[in-house]
């Protein structure tokens, strides 16, 4: 049996372009991903299209069942999500008003891109049927992908469009998959952008 797990703390802004974000929220980060990047093996292809909604420091694993890998796991959840506590310890409000609505927008586009393409949905609706794997997708695990703003999955990623105006339901339409990890330890990306 294999393990596929992700861990990030998912940036609202793509950090292989937006070089302030990326500073402002996961330089110091950086020991810490490169940390579990050395301990636990990257899990085969990721979509480029995917890569926008992924940091530097993203844990990106697949292995066969092993206790040690397990206890590093597990390790891991517990150090990022200590340090995504710190980070909401340290936030400032945010008073630009401009700079708010980008910031919604931003996550309104994240929340839109998992709840159509989340790896785990075809695994939920065999478990539990297709109604209500989409009933928690959309409204517990990217709550707000409805709610939060008005432009649809087609409006942010047209190159998803089919024909007949439908959502091309393949995982990856554009671009290269990376079979190992794109982003150097110093948090630069090194693969190709699409």
């Amino acid at each position: 049996m294999e393990v596929v797990q992700c861990r990030d703390l998912n940036p609202m802004y793509d950090t292989r372009t937006q070089q302030d974000y990326k500073e402002k929220y996961y330089l110091k980060l950086l020991p810490l991903g490169q940390k579990y990047a050395e301990l636990l093996p990257w899990g085969d292809k990721i979509t480029s299209e995917s890569l926008s909604f992924f940091s530097p420091i993203v844990i990106w694993t697949k292995f066969a069942t092993s206790q040690t890998k397990h206890d590093v796991l597990f390790s891991a959840f517990r150090d990022y999500f200590k340090a995504w506590l710190e980070l909401v310890d340290q936030a400032l409000p945010e008073t630009n008003s401009l700079q708010i609505l980008h910031n919604k927008e931003a996550q309104h586009r994240y929340l839109t891109w998992r709840a159509e393409k989340d790896p785990g949905h075809p695994l939920l609706k065999k478990l539990v049927g297709e109604d209500l794997a989409r009933d928690l997708v959309r409204n517990f695990l990217f709550e707000g992908a409805d709610s939060l703003g008005t432009k649809t999955f087609l409006d942010y990623f047209p190159e998803y469009r089919r024909e007949d105006g439908s959502v091309n339901q393949k995982r990856s339409v554009i671009g290269k998959s990376y079979e190992t990890r794109p982003w150097n330890s110093n948090g630069e990306f090194i693969g190709e952008m699409s």
